[in-house]
């Protein structure tokens, strides 16, 4: 690997936003492949991340910190991405359920999987059924977020409202959030739950490859 590589790929563990958008414009300028930037300096970084996190040498704080530095040095790759139609590991449309403002999760779950090399359509908070419904057909995935109990309710709206509109079976649904349990996944006719970003990131990959 090329030394700018490994100098992104640390800058991101070290949550270095200023040191990961200097050194990957200085990749680009280099000539290093913009797909090689983004798999060897990027994804492969958020993966050690994810890892971190799982066996608890990192927290959120840190997540946090590393997958911005990431999106600082992805502001300057994607536009060289999309000259170059690289496809990304699958499209996936993020939001938090109608009536929820809480966005930290969302916003956490969004940063790591661009991290892992998805293309990420953020719909905001609030999100109402139909919005995930209009976008259905532009995405492998749909994650929907809560983290109140009674707005958790409208996971199942939102997926009843896809069956509704003959678009359920176009997509894979992931949903996560504190109050949200595998049972309830399940009970609703999600495809994927995860307890935090870094499961997120699993589950996703997962669900695509099917």
């Amino acid at each position: 690997m090329a030394p700018i590589l490994s100098e992104i790929y640390e800058a991101i563990l070290n949550g270095d936003a200023k040191t990961v958008e200097s050194k990957v414009q200085i990749a680009t300028q280099g000539k290093i492949d913009p797909k090689e930037i983004l798999d060897l300096g990027m994804v492969s970084a958020m993966a050690e991340i994810g890892r971190r996190f799982e066996i608890g040498e990192y927290y959120i704080p840190e997540m946090l910190v590393s997958a911005r530095a990431m999106q600082s040095g992805m502001a300057f790759l994607k536009p060289l991405l999309k000259e170059a139609n690289i496809v990304t590991a699958g499209r996936v449309a993020i939001g938090t359920v109608k009536g929820d403002l809480h966005d930290i999760g969302k916003n956490l779950v969004s940063m790591m999987l661009e991290g892992a090399g998805f293309e990420i359509v953020d719909l905001g908070t609030d999100v109402a059924p139909e919005k995930f419904v209009a976008v259905a057909d532009q995405v492998n995935i749909i994650a929907l977020s809560a983290l109140l109990t009674t707005t958790m309710l409208n996971m199942k709206v939102t997926i009843d409202a896809l069956i509704l509109a003959g678009k359920r079976s176009g997509v894979k649904i992931i949903i996560g959030g504190a109050p949200i349990t595998e049972a309830y996944a399940q009970q609703i006719g999600a495809d994927g739950y995860a307890t935090d970003a870094s499961r997120a990131v699993a589950v996703t990959k997962t669900l695509v490859g099917k």
